[in-house]
């Protein structure tokens, strides 16, 4: 029997029988392209419809995963000028994170802070500089006490890194990610992706589990995991889905890209951040991160599943003072 949807009349794919008050069809829930009125009428078709029900079905699924998450994740935008954060996102070359209050700042934000003085203080909740590793600590279970997905995700992170003077455990670490994830944190379950993805981080690999991760953190606008499952497509060698990761894009494919890119690119500019830039705005190191500390995040998912994390996958958000030609951000 045919597998194609009824177009006049509902009626069990499998014998025929019409719905009525007294036979309720019930959909495939897989593909909803056709409907049974009975368990038995559905395990009878299984064999014929199996097909065609695999096909749509991941046509549904690829509609609403390229449908959804078009727009950024909230914490991409700065909270003070409420502009997006550049790519890519976090980055310490764009913005600063702070322990008090889990925001991450643009730098022309930062910058126009510093100029008014602020240079002691969080430009958005004035919050003192934590003066140690035991005050940003502090700072951050306030906001883990809180329930704060971010700062759960963060202390996540601070364990990955060993920073605020915490040993380094990978398996604590991975709790604390999937704690946050569950309370909506898309920065947590695209490290989660990551870790399962990889076999790394204090999880066992399961490459189905981190696409199915990074997919749901997609369609919440998460532009790290979109990235992931680019990366994960290319390597299973279906290029017409990730053909910008390779270059096998046609040249009116680039084109259109490419100015795509470069209107985000212009959205995301504005004075104070050209002002930054022109100033010679940039992040020193040091042993003492005053206001937040490294946060990792999964950039550039790992080329051997079974290695350890390359520093290159991972990038501390704001690792050391702030210092723009003889001013400096303490």
């Amino acid at each position: 029997m045919s597998c194609a949807p009824v177009p006049t009349a509902e009626a069990c794919a499998n014998c025929g029988k019409e719905g009525s008050d007294a036979i309720k069809l019930k959909n495939c829930n897989a593909c909803f392209l056709v409907k049974y009125c009975s368990v038995d009428c559905q395990k009878i078709h299984r064999k014929k419809h199996k097909g065609p029900c695999k096909k749509r079905a991941a046509e549904l699924k690829d509609e609403k995963l390229y449908s959804q998450g078009h727009e950024r994740a909230e914490l991409d935008f700065c909270p003070l000028c409420l502009l997006a954060i550049p790519f890519p996102v976090p980055e310490a070359d764009h913005a600063k994170f702070y322990v008090c209050c889990m925001k991450r700042v643009c730098n022309g934000c930062v910058f126009a802070a510093l100029k008014c003085g602020l240079n002691k203080v969080c430009p958005f909740c004035r919050t003192s500089a934590p003066k140690n590793n035991e005050e940003a600590l502090e700072k951050i279970q306030k906001r883990v006490d809180a329930r704060d997905p971010e700062a759960i995700c963060h202390l996540g992170d601070s364990y990955i890194t060993g920073t605020h003077g915490l040993e380094k455990d990978k398996s604590r670490a991975f709790e604390l990610w999937t704690e946050a994830a569950e309370l909506g944190s898309t920065y947590a379950l695209a490290k989660i992706g990551g870790a399962h993805y990889s076999g790394n981080w204090g999880a066992s690999q399961d490459i189905a589990k981190g696409i199915h991760c990074w997919e749901s953190a997609a369609m919440l606008g998460s532009v790290i995991s979109r990235h992931g499952l680019g990366f994960a497509e290319a390597s299973k060698g279906n290029h017409d889905r990730a053909m910008f990761a390779l270059g096998l894009a046609t040249k009116a494919q680039y084109a259109e890209a490419l100015i795509g890119y470069q209107d985000a690119l212009e959205e995301m500019r504005s004075p104070q951040r050209d002002e930054a830039a022109e100033f010679g705005y940039q992040r020193g190191k040091s042993d003492h991160t005053p206001h937040g500390a490294d946060r990792t995040t999964l950039l550039t998912p790992p080329l051997a599943p079974s290695r350890d994390p390359n520093p290159a996958d991972v990038v501390g958000a704001s690792n050391g003072a702030v210092k723009c030609q003889g001013l400096e951000l303490a």
